[in-house]
């Protein structure tokens, strides 16, 4: 095979001269004349004319090739030219092929060298430790040219030659080129790839042809190849080791991911990463990580758990430092980022990074990074993933000085607006702020005394308005630290050195704690499991029931310290409040529960009884009935005695309701506090029975002053009752009321009937109530009942929108017009404006119902003539609108009769023109009429 000039050429830039056995250093003028001599430029005798004026020792190394060039110095030029290119191709031949089978060896050596250095460590370094062995197999393979011998991959003996040292290893950052006697990484690469299975050196068959090495370079170049772009160069070179594939990716995936469709980048995510981890160059590292948090625009939720999981990948193998190093400035960098996707994967990454990080970078830069967001980020979920992820780096941080930034930051978090960041609040970060604040000793000391303080300062300040947002926020904060308080009563008792788990573990019942709101906050999580958590238990019992709670320092804070001062804050509560009321009882429900019956019955209760005092001693007492109105009483009711539902628990509950109606009646006091309980009760059916029985013993009581009572909490009832309740207990204990001796308990029976009749379909009900309240409306010995009637306008008034159309038609409006009339001959002038004003509320709410034109013509404007007359002396305001909706109603009736019916529009709602609309409303917000009859008067009845 002819060797070409550019073959040669290539073996001087590769410095291979001392392939060809020349050892020594190169003369300019002789390694000039050397190319020339590849180019067929000049002869051999100038090579040797050259040579000449070597140094003596040179000249002597260039002995063997020159040797062989001399006997054809004297021919012709072209026949010198050709021995000369035959001796030195069979030279060169020889030394070829002991240079691949050299690099064969090395390849298969830098294999293994890969493989130990990836099983022993945790970052990747590249090894050149075979040099001391190169260069003896180099010297060994000098003296054995002769023989044209081959080494090859089979010689495993040449292996036991090659030793591996720490010493020899060098770091991945630096090229290989910088060392001496080592091969260039760029012939390296262009090796071909071979598997170790190949046993030989992979050889070609020599065409049996006289062309010049000239014809068949230029016959090859009609091939139409291209090294010269990047892309012909990567192409060119087979990668043939784990060194170079990295770098090949580095190189290459820059350019593959800007052609990559958006849809499917997540696709390309374990290439980048699997090339940053193991990528040799920082500057190559960095611009990978920087294109995998680049990598789609706006990454959906299963994209960024893709990212993430590749970055948590990515940290376990390299380690903190170079998390720290490449990771984290990419998250810095979008921190501020316009699309909040990008935010959204920020926040999740500190998060999921926490545990692989320096600790002190947790709780500092990661930490303000999280802070920054949660105060800046202006997208709930940007904020909802901060507030996930403070709670993981609670459960990592160390610095006890973080933990008053950390309270800050729950303040912060408890009152965001967004609902869901106060949801991850409750379900990560607050239990994971708390499980360290046990392990600093501040739960009881600082964090629960701190909350109850900001409890008692709201109450304290809302006197004439309280800010019942921000009572929830620290309440919901309290309930949420149960679980902890309760784990750690458990941990610091008595007996937690004897909690063992041996033999067979107690079964934990399926209701013995509330449902957490997330697995932070179940009490087995926190203790460790639900074993450990059922041995503590048994142990705890037993010690409450038998051994009490001497030297309990834990549950004797809750006992002295905590209960009194919830107690003391509940009594201040507005009772009126349902939103409070439900609040607190939520709390107690949720301590009482966890705690457990005992804790309950021997701890809780008993300190309840004491403020309350429940006896008939108290009903002239100014400081019991004080008690007794408060909100003490509907959160003792609802959120101690309906923790547990046993039949003695159910009787003592329905005991303390019934002493409450009792005491409350007797000593004329308000019946808020009543009613409260019954409303947070009824919310609840499982209660609704036991209120009737509440209600049933106050209808058969021998005071008028407690039957009167009973028959009020019969309207707050009927609402959420079952119409089967309310046709087997209801309407029969109300029907036995309205036949009471006591006229004040019969008048008090008309809301609930009405309220019946806005809330129940079935006719045969409707029509026994429609009965009882005729008998009150057309029965003589009512009929100056000035008390009664009032009451049944403010009840027509409450329900007439909402009740059933054909009662309100056949009923409630032609008896208002009746009453109106009656009104007209009241001659005590206070008594006539009072029903007045009740008749004027009644039909505002009534105006925009469907009335019909019979309707409209019969009773609804001779009922407001009858009232315009009365307004006309006692209230000439009222007398204006009174007029202006006369007229539009007498003006609607005479279209009528000319044009056709439309439909089921209220006669009332489309008879007012827009500008006595405007002048009408106008009036009305002029008046003293109630807010509840208002609020009804442009509501269409559906």
């Amino acid at each position: 095979m002819m060797v070409t000039g550019k073959r040669m050429r290539e073996w001087q830039d590769f410095e291979l001269w001392d392939d060809v056995g020349l050892n020594i250093p190169k003369p300019p003028d002789l390694l000039q004349l050397y190319r020339d001599f590849g180019n067929h430029q000049v002869t051999g005798k100038d090579l040797v004319d050259v040579a000449s004026g070597v140094e003596e020792d040179e000249l002597e190394a260039l002995t063997p090739v020159l040797g062989s060039l001399l006997p054809t110095l004297e021919t012709p030029q072209t026949v010198e030219n050709s021995l000369l290119v035959k001796k030195l191709e069979d030279k060169i031949s020889l030394l070829n092929s002991e240079k691949w089978s050299l690099m064969e060896q090395i390849r298969r050596l830098e294999s293994e060298m890969d493989f130990l250095k990836n099983e022993h460590f945790a970052s990747p370094v590249v090894c050149d430790s075979v040099q001391p062995s190169l260069d003896q197999s180099s010297h060994k393979d000098s003296g054995d040219r002769g023989q044209n011998s081959v080494i090859n991959s089979s010689d495993k003996g040449e292996n036991k030659d090659i030793h591996l040292s720490k010493s020899d290893e060098i770091d991945s950052t630096i090229p290989k080129e910088n060392f001496p006697n080592s091969f260039p990484r760029r012939e390296r690469e262009g090796m071909p790839s071979s598997s170790p299975s190949n046993k030989n050196t992979v050889h070609f068959d020599k065409p049996n042809r006289k062309l010049s090495p000239a014809f068949h370079q230029a016959l090859l170049s009609f091939c139409r190849m291209s090294a010269d772009s990047r892309l012909g160069s990567e192409v060119s070179r087979i990668a043939d080791s784990e060194k170079s594939v990295m770098l090949m990716l580095g190189r290459c995936l820059p350019h593959i991911v800007p052609n990559v469709l958006l849809a499917k980048r997540e696709e390309l995510i374990p290439l980048i990463l699997c090339t940053a981890c193991l990528h040799p160059e920082p500057k190559e590292r960095d611009q990978l990580l920087h294109i995998l948090f680049n990598l789609i625009k706006r990454p959906d939720d299963e994209q960024r758990q893709m990212i993430l999981t590749g970055c948590v990948a990515f940290a376990r193998h390299v380690g903190p430092t170079r998390v720290e190093a490449e990771l984290l400035p990419q998250c810095w960098e979008q921190i501020n980022h316009k699309y909040p996707e990008r935010r959204l994967l920020v926040a999740e990454s500190c998060g999921a990074l926490a545990p692989y990080l320096p600790k002190e970078i947790r709780s500092s830069l990661v930490l303000s990074m999280l802070q920054q967001m949660l105060m800046e980020d202006k997208a709930d979920l940007v904020r909802e993933a901060v507030i996930k992820s403070l709670g993981i780096i609670m459960g990592y941080i160390d610095d006890p000085d973080k933990y008053q930034q950390g309270f800050e930051l729950l303040l912060s978090a408890l009152g965001d607006p967004s609902e869901r960041v106060v949801n991850a609040t409750h379900q990560v970060f607050l239990p994971a702020y708390a499980a360290w604040t046990t392990e600093l000793g501040n739960l009881q000391s600082h964090l629960i005394p701190t909350l109850l303080n900001k409890i008692e300062k709201l109450l304290r300040e809302g006197e004439h308005g309280l800010d019942e947002h921000k009572l929830h926020m620290y309440l919901s904060a309290l309930q949420s630290l149960i679980p902890s308080l309760f784990a750690l009563v458990l941990q610091n008792a008595p007996f937690s050195s004897k909690a063992k788990l041996h033999g067979e573990v107690p079964q934990i019942e399926v209701t013995r704690f509330p449902r957490p709101m997330s697995p932070l906050q179940d009490v087995s999580t926190i203790i460790g499991s639900r074993e450990q958590l059922a041995v503590l238990l048994q142990l705890y019992d037993y010690q409450l029931e038998h051994e009490g709670t001497t030297g309990w320092e834990s549950l004797l804070w809750v006992v002295n310290q905590l209960l009194p001062q919830l107690i003391e804050i509940v009594g201040k509560i507005n009772v009126t409040s349902t939103a409070c009321v439900h609040e607190f009882s939520r709390f107690f429900w949720r301590l009482c529960r966890t705690f457990g019956k005992i804790f309950t019955n021997t701890k809780v209760k008993p300190q309840f009884q004491e403020i309350l005092r429940l006896s008939e001693e108290n009903i002239d007492s100014s400081a019991g009935n004080g008690v007794l109105t408060k909100a003490t009483v509907p959160i003792y009711a609802t959120g101690v005695l309906t923790c547990y539902i046993q039949e003695e628990d159910r009787k003592l509950l329905i005991g303390f309701l019934e002493d409450v109606m009792t005491l409350l009646s007797l000593s004329h006091a308000p019946l808020d506090s009543l009613k409260a309980s019954f409303v947070e009760l009824g919310a609840n059916p499982a209660y609704h029975e036991l209120l009737l029985t509440v209600l049933w013993y106050g209808v058969v009581h021998t005071s008028a002053l407690v039957r009167c009572t009973a028959a009020r909490m019969f309207e707050l009832l009927v609402k959420g009752v079952n119409e089967t309740l309310v046709a087997q207990r209801v309407v029969p204990a109300l029907i036995t009321l309205s036949s009471d001796p006591e006229i004040s308990v019969r008048i008090a029976t008309i809301p609930a009937f009405g309220t019946i009749m806005e809330t129940v379909i079935q006719r045969e009900l409707l029509e026994r109530v429609k009965m009882q309240l005729a008998s009150f409306l057309e029965d003589p010995q009512y009929q100056d009942q000035y008390s009664l009637h009032t009451e049944i306008i403010k009840t027509f008034g409450r329900v007439g929108p909402n009740a059933e159309p054909r009662f309100r038609d056949e009923f409630v409006i032609p008896h208002l017009h009746k009453l109106a009339l009656v009104n007209n001959l009241q001659i005590v002038d206070s008594k006539r404006l009072d029903i007045a004003t009740h008749l004027f509320e009644a039909y505002s709410a009534l105006s925009c119902c469907f009335i019909s034109e019979d309707l409209m013509v019969n009773h609804f404007l001779p009922g407001l003539r009858c009232l315009r007359i009365d307004m006309e002396h006692l209230s000439p305001e009222h007398e204006v609108i009174l007029t202006s909706m006369i007229k539009e109603c007498e003006q609607k009736v005479e279209n009528k009769t000319v044009q056709e019916p439309q439909g089921s529009m209220s006669i009332a709602a489309s008879l007012v023109s827009e500008d006595t609309k405007t002048k009408f409303l106008n009036k009305m917000g002029q008046l003293t009429t109630s807010g509840a009859m208002l609020a009804n008067v442009f509501q269409r009845k559906k």
